[in-house]
C-alpha cells in the first residue's frame, strides 16, 4: 500500500483539480519555431501526443508557413513527418527550403473515405513524429479517435479543416482559426487549449 499523502501537499503542487483553481500545466509544449505564437499556449507550443485542428477559410492561408518550422526541425532529427490525403502536390523544393529533410517525409494519397483510416493508423503506429492531414469526413467520435491515437503513438496530429467546423464542440488539445482571408491580412486566434482559457490575443505570421 502506497504512502498516504497529506492533502496540503496536493493542493501545494496544484496539480489536484478544485472548484475555483485550474491545476498547473507544465510549459512542455512542442515549440512552433513562432515565439509569439508559443506565448499564446498554456504549454508554451503545440501540445504533445495530441490533435490540434487548423480551422481555415480555404486553401493556403498560411497554415504551412506555420507548421514547417515544426515539421522541419523534427525531420532532421531523424522523426518521420507524414501527411495524409493533402490537397494538392506538396511543392518539394518550398519545403525544402523551409528546411524539411524530404527523405523522412512521407505522402499518403487516399480517398476521403479512407483517409481517415490511414491518418489514425499514422498516429497511432508510433513510427512517426508527426501527422498532417485534411480530414474531409470527419465527427467529433472520429476526431476523438484521432486524438487518442496520438496520445497512443506519441505523435503530434494536425488536422487541417474548414473554419465552418469552428461552431461544433471538438476533442482536440487544440484549436486554432484563421480570420481573414487570401486578399487581405490576417491572423491566428486560439479557440480552445487544454489547460487554460483561450487567450483574447492573435497571432500573425511575422510577429515572432
Amino acid at each position: 500500500m502506497g504512502a498516504v499523502v497529506p492533502i496540503d501537499r496536493l493542493l501545494a503542487a496544484q496539480t489536484l483539480w478544485h472548484a475555483g483553481r485550474t491545476a498547473a500545466i507544465a510549459a512542455d509544449g512542442e515549440p512552433s519555431g513562432h515565439a509569439a505564437f508559443d506565448a499564446l499556449l498554456p504549454q508554451r507550443g503545440w501540445p504533445r501526443r495530441a490533435l490540434t485542428e487548423l480551422l481555415l477559410p480555404a486553401d493556403g492561408v498560411g497554415e504551412l508557413a506555420l507548421l514547417l518550422p515544426t515539421l522541419a526541425r523534427m525531420t532532421q532529427a531523424g522523426g518521420t513527418v507524414a501527411l495524409i490525403a493533402p490537397p494538392y502536390v506538396p511543392y518539394a523544393p518550398a519545403w525544402q527550403a523551409a528546411g524539411v529533410d524530404l527523405c523522412a517525409l512521407e505522402i499518403i494519397d487516399a480517398a476521403p473515405r479512407d483517409a481517415l483510416w490511414a491518418f489514425e493508423q499514422c498516429l497511432r503506429s508510433g513510427a512517426c513524429a508527426a501527422v498532417v492531414g485534411w480530414p474531409v469526413q470527419a465527427d467529433a467520435p472520429a476526431l476523438r479517435r484521432l486524438q487518442v491515437a496520438a496520445d497512443s503513438g506519441d505523435c503530434l496530429g494536425f488536422a487541417l479543416r474548414d473554419r465552418r467546423h469552428a461552431a461544433n464542440p471538438s476533442p482536440a488539445a487544440l484549436r486554432v482559426e484563421y480570420a481573414g482571408d487570401t486578399h487581405s491580412a490576417g491572423a491566428w486566434y486560439v479557440r480552445k487549449c487544454r489547460g487554460g482559457h483561450a487567450p483574447a490575443q492573435s497571432f500573425a505570421l511575422g510577429a515572432g
